[in-house]
């Protein structure tokens, strides 16, 4: 058990908390190929980011990180689900989503004290981009479709919060974990 709050542990490797105006603002795409240098730096930074943070907490259900929540305002997210399901996304795009869907509880590195029951489609097909241009769809299923969108949505300034039901409130971790 880390002796610090896991919010404040996300912030000493530098993740955007809550309540900052970049996490309410739309990230820009990459020009690819043309910036790649960029998209590749932003990629190395999201991921090694996940793997510091990994390498101090235990995560069940995976991790994700967009770019705006290290301040970087531009279109790129990672995901990872355990030590082998790794996803590096560019400009990602949700071209479609399942009708079947499941309400789950989401934290947020952005503002981890804290979780909430969303609603999330249990597929997603998410087109995105690799660093020479050239456009893809992945077919994303449950536990790596939630993480997505989520991240997905920080693209667009967008936090978990605003997707709860209007009469759901965030609970603390504390409470969180003596629930499951």
């Amino acid at each position: 058990m880390p002796a610090e709050p896991p919010s404040q542990a996300a912030r000493s490797l530098g993740i955007v908390q809550a309540g900052a105006a970049i996490l309410q603002e739309a990230a820009a795409p990459f020009d690819l190929p043309r910036e790649a240098t960029e998209a590749a730096r932003v990629l190395h930074l999201l991921a090694t980011t996940l793997d510091r943070f990994a390498a101090v907490h235990n995560f069940r259900s995976g991790l994700g990180l967009s770019a705006p929540q290290l301040g970087v305002l531009r279109t790129a997210i990672a995901t990872r689900a355990g030590d082998c399901e790794r996803h590096a996304l560019l400009n990602p795009r949700i071209t479609a989503r399942s009708a079947e869907t499941d309400e789950e509880y989401e934290g947020c590195l952005s503002c981890y004290d804290v979780r909430g029951l969303v609603v999330r489609p249990l597929i997603l097909h998410v087109e995105h981009q690799d660093l020479d241009g050239h456009y893809t769809v992945t077919a994303l299923p449950h536990g790596i479709a939630r993480l997505a969108a989520h991240e997905i949505d920080h693209l667009r300034g967008i936090i978990y919060t605003d997707r709860m039901r209007p009469d759901i409130r965030p609970i603390r971790v504390r409470q969180y974990r003596s629930a499951r």
